[in-house]
């Protein structure tokens, strides 16, 4: 829609607001609009294009059911990377002569108290070391004793979620809880944000970047780390990217990540294709100008091996080995012996070579139906097409009324080839080469002429090429009482065509014979106050010719 008529569109509009007074109100909502629209086009950082891989549209929905809920209810934990703290309730069985059970818990100094024993200091240790640093403590005070110790109940801990995200806030989490999981119980992450340099704050201001997408796409728990109390999470806006096109798994743009290198991005991208050129990947790198670009080749192996590393803006293609495992078969439906998938030769095999493989036609078989049709090459965009078709008839003219109507009928991918003339007369100017993707279909032979509309038994008539389109309207119990009897139309089998039964010199089978319906005559009381309405406008003329008359005689 160009802007003459979307101005023309909006004159209308207010003129209509105008008429019924909420012209105000519009204008109202306009000024709330503008504001929101000018945010959200301040989300998209200029000239930047924004990574597309599929991970990005994850619903906080979904993360909140698979990645939240899982934390809330699994108490699970790796001893050797949980760092217990303030508020964690530990179960201490002290086993001699009798069991001394005891239930204790962190203060807020990170000291665990021991009655008998003391407190023992648990800041900044994992809960492997805090359990050995118990039985230490507790063997020098008890001797000869066995020793249980078990974490019993895991703290809360307070976490934030700035920058780039839906709704920066703080949140109250389990200890276990992980990077995953404070995106899974935030309000999501904006569009422009960065997933893969997640930077986290810790309480003594010492900064560590994760890449959420290498966790989520490859597992690798290493950057889906645990939170600490007083953890600040910050979600950057998207800036430097690169991308990776071709032969691999997930092709897209995805965020630049310092330090990383061609191979490690092909594996985060799904690593290469079965059908993958491994000789010549080409990156494609901008010159310190930031203008010209220039393209390196690369054997796959020389990639793992010297660890290149990439540059912001980087384009990896992967290109695909020619005819690698391109499979040419060909399809025969229908009235064959043994129809199914067949193996051809392009240029080689013909359509008679498929046909024999096939075992030969059926019995039942018609021939003048058959038909290949070919998938390769024969999509095309018809533009004029696609506009007509959103035309109504009185906006055409007659050529294009006459363009839509052949084009609809038109069977895309058809081959004209006349069976009837290729295996029963052995006219191989009709034995046409095949191509991957050709279909053949074999039909039943159809030994009737199809009566459909206003017929007294309208079906299927037997066929005989010595009746003609009256004929076969008398089979069928002749014309209905509402047909139109100088409208008969003949559709052919074979193309689809409407063709006026005056102008059909033979039928063939499967054609169908159409005798519309006569368009309903008026109802009477339509009729009738149509005529009243008539009556009284005649009869107003003729009071007022009267008057003028009488008031000039006068």
């Amino acid at each position: 829609m160009n802007i003459i008529q979307t101005s023309s569109k909006l004159y209308r509009s207010l003129s209509d607001l105008r008429k019924i007074n909420l012209l105000p109100v519009f204008l109202l909502i306009v000024i709330i609009l503008i504001p929101i629209i000018k945010l959200r086009a301040q989300d998209y950082p200029t000239g930047t294009l924004l990574p597309n891989y599929k991970e990005r549209s994850v619903s906080r929905d979904s993360l909140l059911l698979s990645q939240n809920m899982a934390a809330e209810d699994n108490e699970s934990i790796d001893p050797n990377e949980y760092i217990v703290g303030p508020g964690d309730k530990i179960f201490i069985s002290i086993n001699g002569l009798e069991e001394i059970p005891l239930n204790v818990r962190i203060n807020h100094d990170g000291i665990l108290y021991v009655p008998k024993v003391g407190g023992i200091d648990l800041k900044n240790k994992t809960l492997t070391e805090a359990k050995a640093k118990i039985i230490d403590a507790i063997n020098k005070y008890y001797k000869n004793v066995d020793v249980f110790i078990s974490l019993i109940n895991i703290r809360k801990i307070k976490v934030s979620l700035v920058g780039d995200v839906v709704k920066p806030a703080s949140f109250l989490l389990k200890g276990n809880a992980r990077l995953m999981d404070l995106i899974g119980s935030s309000y999501g992450l904006n569009k422009t944000a960065d997933y893969r340099n997640i930077k986290i704050i810790s309480k003594d201001n010492s900064e560590k970047k994760y890449d959420l997408l290498s966790f989520i796409r490859l597992g690798d728990k290493k950057d889906n780390p645990l939170l600490t109390d007083g953890d600040i999470v910050l979600v950057d806006k998207v800036d430097e990217t690169i991308s990776i096109e071709g032969e691999v798994k997930f092709p897209g743009i995805y965020e630049y990540v310092d330090g990383e290198t061609i191979a490690d991005f092909i594996k985060l991208s799904g690593g290469l294709l079965n059908n993958a050129r491994t000789d010549t990947i080409e990156v494609v790198s901008f010159q310190p100008d930031g203008k010209s670009e220039v393209s390196k080749y690369y054997s796959y192996d020389a990639i793992v091996t010297n660890q290149t590393l990439l540059k912001n803006k980087d384009k990896i293609l992967v290109r695909a080995i020619p005819d690698y495992y391109n499979e040419k078969f060909v399809k025969i439906k229908g009235y064959v012996k043994y129809p199914g998938y067949y193996k051809i030769v392009e240029n080689k095999t013909t359509l008679v070579d498929v046909i024999k493989e096939a075992g030969g036609f059926r019995k039942e078989a018609s021939l003048a139906d058959a038909s290949l049709t070919r998938t390769e090459g024969t999509k095309i965009d018809d533009p004029e097409y696609d506009r007509l078709k959103t035309l109504p008839r009185a906006d055409m003219t007659d050529d294009e009324y006459n363009y839509l109507k052949a084009k609809s009928r038109q069977r895309v991918g058809r081959v004209v080839v006349d069976f009837v003339e290729l295996f029963k007369k052995d006219d191989l100017k009709e034995n046409v080469y095949l191509r991957k993707g050709d279909s053949i279909s074999v039909p039943e032979a159809r030994n009737y002429v199809i009566l459909l509309g206003q017929v007294v038994n309208p079906g299927n008539v037997i066929y005989d090429p010595k009746l003609t389109v009256d004929d076969y309207i008398k089979l069928a119990g002749g014309f209905g009482w509402r047909a139109e009897t100088g409208d008969v139309r003949v559709i052919k089998a074979n193309t689809g065509e409407w063709v006026d039964a005056d102008d059909v010199d033979s039928l063939e089978t499967g054609d169908t014979i159409l005798v519309p319906e006569s368009p309903p005559g008026p109802k009477f009381w339509d009729v009738f106050t149509t005529s009243l309405t008539i009556l009284g406008q005649v009869a107003s003329i003729i009071a007022a010719t009267v008057a003028v008359i009488i008031a000039t005689r006068k």
